[in-house]
């Protein structure tokens, strides 16, 4: 039985797992869309919107040191400056009214080689 047992394995151990959902997710955020299997999108998508939802947090305080904690959190956990930016800047003010449900996960039919679901993980508009 898998009770409480949290996250998806992918099929690989955890260091290789963890660059995989880190750089998902720096493509979503770049791209605003990727195309990837099911159950990639569903081990990227609860981590992506937990970001999104900080950046709304970073974004509507007064307090500069709350700002910055919000903004080193998310650089740690994408590595990437440019998009820690885009994120703050771009992303989490468009949804600033929004309480949630920051993506969607529309199927794209099973891929030639290996007829593995695949899904276009996007940004709702």
């Amino acid at each position: 039985m898998r009770h409480k047992v949290a996250g998806k394995k992918l099929n690989r151990r955890q260091g290789p797992r963890k660059a995989l959902v880190r750089n998902l997710t720096k493509q979503l955020f770049e791209y605003e869309r990727v195309r990837t299997t099911r159950a990639k999108a569903q081990a990227v998508r609860g981590g992506a919107e937990k970001l999104i939802t900080l950046a709304k947090r970073g974004n509507a305080t007064d307090d500069p040191a709350k700002m910055v904690h919000a903004r080193r959190l998310a650089a740690a956990r994408l590595a990437d400056p440019e998009i820690v930016q885009k994120l703050f800047d771009d992303i989490a003010p468009r949804y600033a009214e929004r309480p949630g449900g920051y993506t969607r996960i529309l199927k794209l039919g099973p891929r030639n080689g290996d007829s593995a679901e695949m899904v276009l993980l996007e940004l709702v508009e």
